[in-house]
């Protein structure tokens, strides 16, 4: 079975009138505009703010502090990209003072479990990435 991704410009084959017809995308097309997203979500901090938005919703101080080691200015504009990307929702509760929410979407639920699985198959390979690493340090001292 071909694993070969038809062109960026292709109609999907279930579309066969030409009014409903959607373009493929290809992330791998530098003009793609999955890559950006691709970017968004797996990028420093947005699989860890998608990550952590699994737990329910959350006010911007608890994610923060659950992420750690970020600045609320990029804390900010990570979950910008996710909610302009349709992958979190961001709610502003009316009590005084205003609190706001951030929570999955769906399609940032169905998302995040996905980068969650990735998670979880690293922290469970951990040992073997660090023998990698071990490795590959003592073969760059010996080469030297």
């Amino acid at each position: 079975m071909s694993t070969q991704r038809p062109p960026a410009t292709t109609p999907r084959a279930e579309n066969h009138d030409a009014a409903e017809r959607t373009p493929a995308f290809d992330v791998f097309d530098h003009g793609c505009p999955s890559r950006p997203v691709l970017a968004h979500l797996t990028g420093r901090w947005g699989a860890l703010a998608m990550a952590a938005l699994r737990e329910g919703p959350v006010r911007f101080n608890t994610l923060r502090r659950r992420i750690g080691n970020i600045s609320d200015k990029m804390l900010a504009q990570t979950l910008q990209s996710l909610e302009r990307d349709g992958f979190v929702d961001r709610q502003v509760l009316a009590v005084m003072p205003h609190h706001v929410e951030y929570r999955l979407t769906a399609l940032g639920t169905e998302t995040a479990a996905k980068l969650y699985d990735l998670i979880e198959h690293l922290e469970r390979h951990m040992p073997d990435v660090l023998d990698a690493q071990r490795r590959h340090a003592q073969h760059q001292t010996t080469a030297e």
